[in-house]
């Protein structure tokens, strides 16, 4: 069995999975539009260039994603991505990244059960805790 978290974003899918694949290394696999697909005419057409479906590898992880039309889309809540690393500094980069144009709700720092260890919801609205363990 795998668990694989599943985002929604408000028109800007695309534009965070670039961003995430960029900054993460990941790989993307697919990102298919409203247009062309059997949603097509059920939604706006201002929103059929947005995406239905993504999907992302992140070494033996999957994100996936899409951009609900905005009459079902829901806020978000009572979750963070978790990226545990090894790395300290690679640690850092990420969170500085993710952070930019963003929201920090604990810095980057040394806990008592990691050596770094912080908090953010990033420019796309999602929240993550980056964890040197």
């Amino acid at each position: 069995m795998q668990l694989n978290p599943y985002l929604f974003f408000s028109g800007n899918c695309e534009e965070a999975f670039k961003f995430y694949e960029q900054l993460l290394g990941g790989k993307i696999e697919a990102m298919m539009p409203y247009e062309g697909s059997p949603a097509e005419q059920q939604t706006p057409p201002e929103w059929r260039k947005k995406i239905i479906h993504a999907r992302m590898v992140l070494g033996d992880s999957v994100l996936m994603a899409s951009d609900p039309p905005p009459a079902h889309a829901q806020k978000t809540g009572g979750y963070s991505l978790s990226l545990n690393l090894k790395d300290t500094a690679e640690g850092e980069r990420i969170f500085n990244a993710l952070s930019e144009n963003g929201t920090v709700q604990m810095p980057y720092q040394q806990t008592f059960w990691a050596t770094r260890f912080g908090m953010l919801t990033d420019r796309f609205g999602i929240p993550w805790m980056i964890n040197c363990e």
